[in-house]
């Protein structure tokens, strides 16, 4: 199973505003560098909570079918499933009715069960999921803690932006962070 982004995010959940004001900067010098750790903050939350905080646009790959009926999304929370594609004997795409299909979008995995499985002929990635992922359009539909810890995040890397290059962040995960993000994080046995 491979997941990859069709289109990134249309914003950030933290604005530079909000950023700034968290770090009390008045001035514009930093806004590239505050911008680009805001990005990378989210890119970590999201990697650690297989969450995607601002709507967008996902593919799920799967070489076949899983056993069961459920097919299990691991990026959520999960909005709409937009299509599903299987490949034919000759490599041509063919569209899988999703009339009667079941979504659980805020199941942690979200949950799709699906009317009708055509088999796939090609042996990987086979079938493709297009689905939209994420709390909303805007920071205002993130939950509060987890906007708390990007604001944290970013501060912690913006102090060591001199010690730390940008290619490498995150240099440091402040302390409190594990505690907001924990509720957020999906546990596996």
């Amino acid at each position: 199973m491979t997941i990859t982004e069709l289109l990134p995010p249309a914003a950030e959940p933290i604005t530079l505003a909000e950023a700034k004001a968290h770090l009390r900067l008045e001035t514009g010098d930093e806004d590239a560098l505050l911008a680009a750790l805001i990005r990378a903050a989210r890119d970590h939350l999201e990697s650690e909570t297989g969450l995607c905080l601002i709507t967008r646009t996902l593919r799920l790959y799967l070489d076949d079918w899983p056993d069961g009926q459920v097919i299990q999304i691991a990026r959520g929370p999960v909005q709409t499933v937009e299509t599903v594609t299987v490949y034919d004997e000759l490599g041509d795409p063919v569209e899988v009715a999703l009339a009667g299909a079941v979504l659980d979008g805020t199941a942690r995995p979200a949950r799709l069960v699906l009317p009708d499985r055509p088999e796939t002929r090609r042996a990987l990635n086979g079938i493709e999921i297009d689905f939209t992922a994420g709390f909303g359009e805007s920071g205002a539909d993130v939950p509060d803690t987890l906007k708390r810890a990007l604001l944290l995040h970013v501060a912690a890397m913006f102090e060591l932006r001199g010690v730390v290059s940008l290619d490498d962040q995150p240099g440091a995960v402040p302390q409190g962070y594990d505690r907001l993000v924990a509720p957020h994080r999906l546990r596996r046995l």
